[in-house]
């Protein structure tokens, strides 16, 4: 990397932060799309005499099946039997009825897998009209194939006796794609077009403009709204009609946003439609752009359409003091069942407009701060790889984190902060890495590589570590501490380092762990940075953070 730093940064400028996984799953995995004109073929390719020749209902465990279908009128009329072409080879049973299940209840699927074409029978006629009717100007799509939907000639499919287990397979996995969707067999009409989302395990923030890029994959996203329940982040979010709500529920629930975090639990909401009063960053009509923003500073509730039901606004993303916290994976995280993709290279994290790795530091204590400082303390956010201190603008450091989603959650609770008596600023940097000074370049070691150090916190994708990471705070999280060190020694060690201890106290069930607390945040920063990786023994060294608990 031949980069010349200068003293100063300008616009941050850089490619989305996506994992692995997401580009390539989202890459090849096509959703309901909106492709006007449709074309129709004859069944005769499939059925001839009202037999299916050699075709075979196919299970998702190949089990081959012969069936019979007793045949109606020849003309194309309103039926009960919708007739699928052009299905995937690959795509099983349960992929095809969901297709239906938007519209009504499926009685039964037959699948001819050598003709690429496949039959649903829904429980009413006029489900099988809607679903005709809707995908006669959207069209339907099955792992990047363009399916075609019309009306049977066939009034009803039927597997004699002598195929009974064919039968039985095709009520199976009927049973199973209405079970997996939260429907009941006999559950009439299709799901709420208003999907409620679930944010678990969130290790790094997400934003209700995170959300709207992942949904809108999916289909027109019209309203969401965000709030805070039972400390978890939840949202609403609202689609034109229950085939996108539906598409959206079946290949997003279950998925990380980021790897090993943030993930989507996704189910239908109670609520028919979205009464959004405000366009901010906790809820936003994007039908109806004029929105007022609310007053700034304020929490803001919502109407939902129900009474009785509001939202409370998301509380600051700095503490993350909720669970909210999972990262759409280092490239990876959302893996779509059967398939490949959504473009998501313009995903980026909330606040950035890019996806670089390096921050940019500025108005640091010139005669404190090193680099073994800076590693320490932006460390707890994520794993340091380089620490520059600029040789003609020694306020100025620029840090290189391993991950994108780390330079954001570092950027997030440390800018504004006091470090060493000074209020520090943190931004994204333009640069994508720091550079080694050459040699014979003056440095008076102000760049440090930290890339081989043991003291990184988040070596493992998905650490635990990540699900312990909190704003700065006068109570510091102790762990590490061997059986033979009591609270004396720790408070002494602390004490002879410069810090007056308020309070200390070991975890009930485990002294290995222990919380202190400082006189200020301040001084508890100072004291992570001091004390993190203290000797205690001969084999064992502090390990500090902060903690959103008091003592």
């Amino acid at each position: 990397m031949n980069q010349v730093f200068s003293s100063t940064e300008a616009n941050y400028d850089a490619k989305a932060a996506v994992t692995p996984e997401i580009a390539a799953n989202f890459s090849n995995f096509s959703f309901p799309g909106y492709i006007s004109g449709m074309k129709r073929g004859s069944e005769d390719i499939a059925l001839s005499n009202g037999l299916v020749p050699a075709g075979t209902l196919v299970d998702n465990n190949n089990d081959a099946k012969k069936a019979k279908v007793d045949k109606g009128q020849n003309n194309i009329t309103p039926s009960r039997v919708v007739h699928l072409r052009n299905i995937p080879t690959e795509a099983s049973e349960a992929e095809i009825i969901h297709l239906g299940m938007p519209f009504g209840r499926v009685t039964n699927v037959l699948v001819l897998k050598g003709k690429n074409q496949a039959f649903l029978e829904m429980a009413e006629e006029s489900a099988a009209v809607a679903m005709v009717s809707y995908f006669t100007t959207c069209s339907a799509q099955l792992r990047g194939r363009t399916v075609y939907v019309q009306f049977s000639n066939h009034r009803e499919l039927k597997t004699d006796q002598t195929h009974s287990n064919s039968n039985a397979s095709a009520q199976a996995a009927i049973q199973a794609a209405q079970a997996l969707n939260g429907q009941t067999v006999d559950t009439q009409g299709g799901p709420n077009t208003v999907l409620r989302v679930i944010v678990e395990n969130m290790v790094y923030p997400v934003t209700l403009d995170v959300l709207y890029q992942i949904f809108s994959r999916v289909g027109q996203v019209l309203k969401i709204v965000t709030f805070t329940k039972n400390n978890t982040f939840q949202a609403l979010i609202q689609y034109p009609d229950v085939v996108m709500a539906q598409a959206a529920k079946m290949n997003l629930d279950g998925q990380n946003i980021y790897n090993g975090c943030c993930t989507l639990r996704i189910e239908y909401s109670k609520l028919g439609t979205l009464n959004v009063k405000f366009n901010n960053d906790k809820s936003r009509d994007y039908t109806n752009p004029s929105l007022p923003s609310g007053e700034p500073g304020l929490d803001v509730s919502f109407s939902l359409g129900a009474p009785g039901v509001l939202a409370s606004s998301f509380a600051t993303m700095r503490g993350l003091a909720s669970p909210l916290t999972s990262p759409f994976g280092t490239i990876g995280g959302l893996q779509l069942p059967g398939a490949a993709a959504l473009n998501t290279a313009a995903l980026r994290l909330p606040g950035q407009t890019g996806a670089g790795c390096v921050l940019l530091v500025s108005n640091l204590s010139e005669e404190t701060v090193t680099p073994d400082a800076l590693f320490t303390l932006f460390g707890v956010y994520g794993d340091v790889q380089r620490v520059k201190i600029l040789f003609n603008k020694k306020d100025t450091a620029l840090i290189q984190m391993s991950e994108p989603q780390q330079a954001y959650l570092a950027q997030t609770h440390l800018d504004k902060v006091k470090l060493f008596g000074k209020q520090i600023r943190v931004m994204p940097s333009k640069h994508q890495g720091v550079q080694m000074p050459k040699e014979g370049q003056p440095d008076a070691g102000l760049t440090k590589d930290y890339s081989a150090s043991p003291l990184h916190r988040f070596k493992k994708p998905g650490s635990k570590n990540y699900q312990n990471i909190y704003a700065p705070s006068a109570t510091l999280h102790l762990s590490n501490i061997p059986p033979t060190v009591g609270e004396e020694e720790i408070k002494a060690a602390f004490a002879e380092a410069g810090f007056d201890v308020k309070a200390f106290k070991f975890f009930p069930k485990d002294h290995k762990m222990a919380l202190i607390q400082l006189d200020s945040v301040d001084e508890a920063i100072v004291a992570l940075i001091k004390m993190h990786n203290f000797q205690l023994s001969d084999a064992s060294h502090l390990r500090v953070s902060f903690s959103k608990s008091t003592i």
